[in-house]
């Protein structure tokens, strides 16, 4: 969700939503609802790499669309795929607005190729837009995604690389079934998600390097919101009390546990402030592209590289920069007025508070940390630098993130921890 109202693709007017955030400042006060979780000794998974590939800032679509493809080859070697499968590419695509508010389209268009030479049958690009520009109820449609994607340079990438588009809005709200939660759950029913999913082989997961204003950051595993239908995205927000640990559930719904092969995201550039939709936008010198097989794997080295980007911004740029998720009223503000518009006053005024905390590094935030333990354990991180394109600063900043482990202050102090321990991290 972003408070960004300008443009031709937005629904909410400036005036509106600041009339929305008057009304919500009595919900803002209300008292949080929080949910204890059991202490546990979280250990470690398997071993999981990260393939990197390194792009020059300024290099032109060429060289970013073959880091795209080195970094993919590096991280799977596609035994999953059999020749006519069909593959399904998730996006982030919350909002019309460019790259990184958005997925790269030059990377969208390299993952079509990359997986038509493998010998995929059809690849099918599919995403459902943000709440301030799309809602879909039993008896109505507003907005449209396949617009955003027009806007955002995604639709032509996908269509001149021979791709196929499919927005689940456009079916209606009986075209989703239920799924989960899985195991133990913060989730009070499963989750509605588009049926398109039991019609392809296979998913790819193509997130972007983001802040949010919400969460903290956007990266693979909250890129499952694009997924589900309303009714779905109102429980998460209204029990705010566990939205973090919800995020990280819902990745493990059979439906993508059983498909889920890949996430790569090209992060050339990165939403350091505000997001999803607008902010700061990095670019550093050498811009990364990541691949994995792990989701979890994957969002510890991207949110790594979403920290080192935030730390390198000037003290100008971070005075300027609007960051709501900066202050906790905001932030819960925010939220209940995301609430209001999903479902009516009744469910805002039923929304639980939704706690900010600081992100200093990966091990504070609390969709790792529950994915963590959901997922079997700490994976066991390798990074592979594919065709020797990353700078020995870089690999050493990243290995040191996901290496130098450090209880979350706020959210593991009944747990067990060991401080690195037999976690090993390696670059290979």
């Amino acid at each position: 969700m972003s408070t960004h109202c300008s443009g031709r693709h937005a629904h909410i007017d400036r005036r509106q939503f600041l009339k929305l955030l008057g009304a919500a400042s009595a919900w803002a006060i209300l008292p949080p609802v929080f949910s204890g979780a059991a202490s546990k000794t979280i250990g470690y998974g398997a071993e999981a790499p990260v393939a990197l590939a390194g792009v020059d800032r300024g290099a032109g679509d060429a060289l970013l669309a073959e880091a795209v493809k080195n970094a993919a080859r590096a991280a799977t070697d596609f035994s999953w795929l059999s020749r006519g499968d069909i593959v399904l590419i998730k996006p982030a695509l919350n909002s019309g607005n460019f790259y990184p508010a958005t997925t790269s389209p030059v990377g969208i268009r390299a993952m079509i190729e990359l997986l038509r030479e493998k010998g995929a049958g059809r690849v099918i690009v599919s995403d459902m837009a943000g709440i301030e520009h799309l809602k879909l109820t039993p008896d109505q449609l507003k907005g449209s995604t396949r617009d955003l994607m027009a806007a955002s340079g995604m639709a032509r990438a996908v269509l001149e690389a021979g791709g196929e588009m499919y927005f689940p809005e456009e079916a209606g709200w009986d075209a989703f079934f239920e799924d989960g939660p899985a195991g133990s759950s913060h989730w009070k029913t499963g989750l509605m998600m588009p049926g398109i999913l039991r019609e392809v082989d296979h998913l790819v997961l193509m997130p972007r390097c983001s802040r949010h204003v919400l969460l903290g950051s956007s990266l693979g595993m909250k890129n499952a919101v694009g997924y589900w239908r309303t009714d779905t995205r109102l429980e998460y927000h209204r029990d705010a009390a566990t939205i973090h640990e919800k995020t990280a559930e819902a990745n493990r719904l059979p439906c993508l546990l059983s498909k889920q092969r890949l996430v790569l995201t090209t992060a050339t550039k990165v939403l350091t402030t505000f997001g999803p939709d607008q902010g700061f936008v990095a670019a550093p010198e050498t811009g990364l592209v990541m691949a994995s097989e792990s989701v979890v794997a994957h969002d510890m080295v991207s949110l790594a590289w979403l920290l080192e980007n935030r730390a390198k911004m000037s003290v100008s740029e971070r005075e300027s920069a609007r960051d709501p998720y900066r202050g906790q009223f905001r932030v819960n503000l925010i939220n209940h007025v995301v609430v209001y518009y999903l479902g009516g006053v009744a469910e805002a005024l039923q929304a639980q508070k939704l706690l900010r905390h600081d992100i200093r590094t990966i091990w504070d935030d609390r969709v790792l940390n529950r994915a963590f333990e959901v997922f079997g354990g700490i994976p066991r991180v390798g990074l592979v630098d594919a065709g020797h394109s990353i700078p020995e600063a870089t690999r050493r900043n990243l290995l040191d993130a996901v290496s130098n482990f450090i209880p979350a202050r706020a959210f593991v102090e009944n747990k067990q921890w060991r401080k690195n321990g037999d976690m090993q991290v390696r670059a290979i």
